[in-house]
């Protein structure tokens, strides 16, 4: 059963959208939003597993929108403007779909979601091709992660000896999925970090235990619009 939220600053769009998903078989619209910022508010705690976000809107777009949607719950962007397309592959979104949405393409995207919903996540280990070929890393190894400073696509996982290993074209937001979202947690654009190894946590910035070569502990900044999911960790 796909349940979700709807998120378009135009209330006829809702209003559509809403029309056809009572449509399809197996489609539940659980809320329906036309202010971007009540949205991120409110959906950390609604039960829903699909959101449907339209990208241009005022005050926040779409795509600054669907960085604070937690992991769990799919996306499917739906715009006017084919110009955000590789903006929105590049957050790993389900499905990209061109206004004006017909009955069909919005099924062909809520069976992509329904595919992904239905795998099982791995929770102890992520297996990825590397820099040394395809390889299991157990998650409880991994202490940091960061965006390859040679290429972008690519991330690199410190494992708590020490050990690089980069991972090749992977995106932040499905490697996320791959990772217990417990034990990880996004602090900006280019890190991802064990929550155990966190001493200290400041409005700005993340000291670890992660020790660096003569110069003390590995150091990171907050992003700010990861602020606040990262404090609604420490407050569980």
């Amino acid at each position: 059963m796909i349940k979700c939220v709807i998120l378009d600053d135009e209330l006829l769009a809702i209003s559509y959208l809403k029309l056809l998903c009572e449509q399809i078989e197996n489609v539940e619209v659980v809320k329906a939003f036309n202010d971007p910022k009540v949205f991120v508010n409110e959906i950390g705690n609604i039960d829903c597993n699909v959101c449907i976000l339209d990208i241009e809107m005022p005050g926040m777009n779409g795509l600054q929108v669907a960085e604070l949607v937690p992991d769990s719950k799919k996306i499917i962007f739906t715009t006017a403007y084919k110009e955000y397309a590789a903006e929105a592959f590049d957050l790993n979104v389900v499905d990209y779909v061109r206004k004006p949405i017909k009955k069909e393409r919005l099924i062909q995207a809520f069976e992509k979601a329904m595919e992904l919903i239905s795998q099982k996540q791995k929770k102890d280990f992520i297996e990825w091709n590397t820099n040394i070929g395809k390889t299991v890393i157990f998650t409880e190894q991994i202490a940091y992660i960061k965006t390859s400073e040679i290429d972008s696509r690519d991330k690199d996982i410190i494992l708590k000896d020490g050990t690089t290993i980069v991972l090749k074209n992977l995106n932040f937001k499905n490697l996320l999925e791959m990772l217990p979202s417990k034990d990880f947690a996004q602090v900006n654009k280019k890190e991802i970090i064990a929550l155990s190894l966190i001493k200290v946590f400041s409005t700005n910035e993340i000291i670890t235990t992660i020790a660096i070569d003569n110069m003390g502990f590995l150091k990171v900044q907050v992003g700010e619009i990861y602020r606040k999911k990262l404090s609604h960790l420490f407050e569980k």
